[in-house]
């Protein structure tokens, strides 16, 4: 309760929309207006009306019913690359954080290896080996994000280790792990959960953009950029095909970058007052 009454107003417009996305995913479980995989070629190209809010699409599939269910996909992709990275890439940046030298060097240097490489690139390769799969683009989004978790957490880990309790734990001949798990990365959490939001969001876009070139979620499996894809050959008779898709991609994205803001303004203050100044 304390954090949400000091998160700053960005971060709760951020926090409703993510929330009512969330809805939106767990309700497609239960409850669709209509199954969002059966055509009804009767009532294909149908702009908005009340039998069908969003319209249908060139099979006379309803919209909505793709959006709801779309949402589950973009979100589970979201979720999994986001622990993917933070699984991988927290351990890294705090091992080199903790371990000077080669080891910390071996590991930047790596990182910094991987980051000259575009997210979207490295999935792209990864589903060419591997197969065009939800489980392929998920892994292979967050091997992308490992690099951002590996830096981030690095820095963090480095000013916690500059503290007096850490040397005195170190005084104390307390062993490395137990310095890591009971004073550094409950200490850098702040700063990881900013990360994860971030990255959620690049995880959205990088999905949509796998979907939208056919190497995201296959077929028949609603998805957002595939939504986009499919809406191509409409632009001109049903633009919106490309409008709602488009639109709940943005806005998806719109809010998990709004709750990044305001955790980060949250955990680190002086970001605040900069903007303020």
């Amino acid at each position: 309760m304390t954090i949400m009454k000091k998160l700053p107003i960005a971060g709760w417009i951020g926090g409703a929309i993510v929330c009512a996305v969330i809805l939106m995913a767990l309700v497609s479980w239960v409850w669709t207006p209509y199954d969002p995989l059966h055509a009804y070629p009767e009532v294909r190209l149908q702009s908005s009306s009340l039998q069908h809010w969003l319209g249908t699409d060139r099979f006379g599939r309803d919209v909505l019913s793709q959006i709801m269910v779309g949402a589950r996909i973009t979100l589970a992709v979201g979720v999994v690359a986001v622990v993917v990275a933070a699984v991988i890439g927290v351990p890294l940046g705090v091992i080199a954080a903790m371990r000077r030298g080669t080891v910390e060097a071996i590991i930047m240097r790596s990182s910094d290896l991987l980051l000259a490489f575009p997210g979207l690139l490295l999935a792209i390769i990864a589903t060419a080996m591997f197969g065009a799969t939800t489980l392929t683009a998920m892994v292979g989004i967050g091997l992308a994000n490992v690099p951002g978790f590996a830096r981030i957490s690095r820095a963090a880990a480095l000013t916690v280790m500059s503290l007096d309790y850490v040397a005195a734990a170190r005084t104390a001949k307390r062993g490395s792990l137990y310095i890591a798990t009971r004073h550094v990365l409950p200490n850098i959490t702040g700063v990881i959960i900013v990360q994860a939001s971030v990255s959620f969001a690049l995880a959205i876009l990088a999905e949509a953009g796998l979907s939208f070139l056919g190497l995201g979620t296959p077929p028949p499996d609603p998805s957002w950029g595939r939504m986009l894809q499919s809406a191509q050959s409409s632009l001109t008779t049903a633009p919106y095909l490309a409008v709602w898709p488009g639109l709940a991609i943005a806005i998806t994205v719109l809010g998990f970058n709004l709750l990044g803001d305001g955790l980060r303004d949250l955990y680190d203050p002086r970001l605040r007052d900069e903007r303020h100044n």
